[in-house]
């Protein structure tokens, strides 16, 4: 309903200046949010912000036809902070749900640790994206697998549950209209984790995904402005909470 009513806001609401790519947002209190970050999400986070500023993707941006080349983009692009908080975390098995062109599980696979692995979903294989910037030889180390599969579906999340609940890291780059965020998120609390894994949101700040984002009862932390522009939250896994608890 927001993207039918996308004119007709920008008609009453026009933005005050313009850029190549514009988003409507709110801004919300925080004094009335509960689910506040823990310490221990604050401290990973300053550590990966702080591996992020020395990070360099420029072999990835090298795969780009043409700028912009957005792994070298930070802040603005959350793909310096995706591989900082893999070399924060060193986590054994990264989860990526949303492969698209392959640059965040690239990014991400670059700051692994040698033992350590990557599984990326997507509902289409990387060769079917003519925009894929993925090659055949990154996956013959076995440490990158991609599975086609729509994890939102029951049946598909079931086949993959166990392999997904002993994740360390997991990032979500779907849809961006919160509802499949939510259905994601719904599968996690029923089956759980063996681990506690950090998760990381992108485009959290865009219209569609404004409600789920506050819906998310975990301890949660914004960082758009070390992120994606469009909106970058990461949320540490705990036991399920309901309201206000």
């Amino acid at each position: 309903m927001f993207i039918k009513n996308y004119k007709r806001i920008r008609k009453l609401l026009p933005p005050p200046f313009s850029a190549d790519h514009q988003l409507y947002s709110m801004l919300f209190s925080q004094h009335d949010e509960p689910f506040m970050p823990t310490s221990s999400l604050i401290d990973t986070s300053i550590q990966a912000l702080s591996h992020a500023r020395e990070i360099s993707l420029k072999e990835i941006s090298n795969r780009f036809k043409e700028p912009p080349y957005y792994p070298d983009i930070w802040p603005g692009e959350h793909y310096k902070l995706l591989a900082g908080f893999v070399s924060a975390l060193k986590p054994k098995l990264v989860v990526e749900i949303g492969t698209a062109q392959g640059v965040s599980a690239l990014c991400m696979k670059k700051y692994l640790l040698p033992a350590s692995k990557i599984i990326t979903f997507d509902i289409f294989s990387y060769k079917d994206d003519e925009n894929t910037i993925l090659k055949d030889e990154d996956f013959q180390d076995g440490r990158l697998t991609q599975y086609v599969a729509d994890i939102s579906d029951d049946d598909m999340f079931n086949q993959y549950k166990e392999l997904i609940s002993i994740a360390d890291l997991i990032f979500i780059d779907v849809t961006h209209d919160g509802k499949l965020e939510e259905e994601i998120f719904k599968k996690f609390k029923i089956d759980g984790f063996v681990n506690t894994p950090y998760i990381i949101l992108d485009d959290i700040r865009v219209w569609s995904m404004l409600k789920m984002w506050r819906g998310i009862t975990l301890p949660k932390l914004d960082l758009t402005s070390f992120g994606h522009w469009s909106g970058t939250g990461v949320v540490e896994w705990q036991e399920p909470k309901l309201g206000n608890e």
